[in-house]
């Protein structure tokens, strides 16, 4: 089943519950959908790791903006942002924990022969691509970072 058939059969669910934060939330991810397959030229739609892409896109910018708003004393408008993510979340890959991506980047220095932070664009490229949707880039650069620096 292809993202967009899931957003839209949870989309059914919210509407018969009332869920107008999970409704909201569906309805940023359906609209991302099809902005994104307009842009393609409305082929086949998104391949997986396009659908993966977008989602993490969306969680980013609502956690961002949950941020920014804590940030400015406003936790009246961080509360739903948050309640987005949780909602829009559910559409990614399981996320590895930090030991996890923590061995993952260990395995990949030592295969590339990383040597310090000259390196780190060359880590981070090929552990991205290895751990693509299943940890967020900011996680992995912090992990890179610190076993880079050692």
């Amino acid at each position: 089943m292809s993202l967009q058939e899931k957003v839209m059969t949870e989309m059914k669910a919210a509407m018969k519950a009332k869920d107008t934060v999970a409704l909201e939330s569906l309805r940023a991810i359906k609209s991302a959908i099809l902005l994104a397959q307009t842009d393609k030229g409305g082929g086949d739609g998104l391949s997986e790791e396009d659908e993966v892409k977008l989602v993490q896109k969306l969680v980013k910018q609502r956690k961002d903006s949950a941020a920014i708003f804590s940030e400015q004393g406003r936790e009246d408008l961080a509360a739903p942002e948050l309640a987005q993510v949780a909602i829009i979340e559910k559409f990614l890959p399981e996320q590895l924990t930090e030991e996890e991506i923590e061995k993952v980047v260990v395995q990949t220095i030592e295969s590339i022969g990383a040597s310090g932070m000259q390196d780190m664009g060359k880590v981070m490229g090929m552990v991205s691509k290895e751990l693509a949707g299943q940890a967020d880039g900011k996680t992995i650069s912090t992990i890179v970072k610190a076993k880079l620096s050692q």
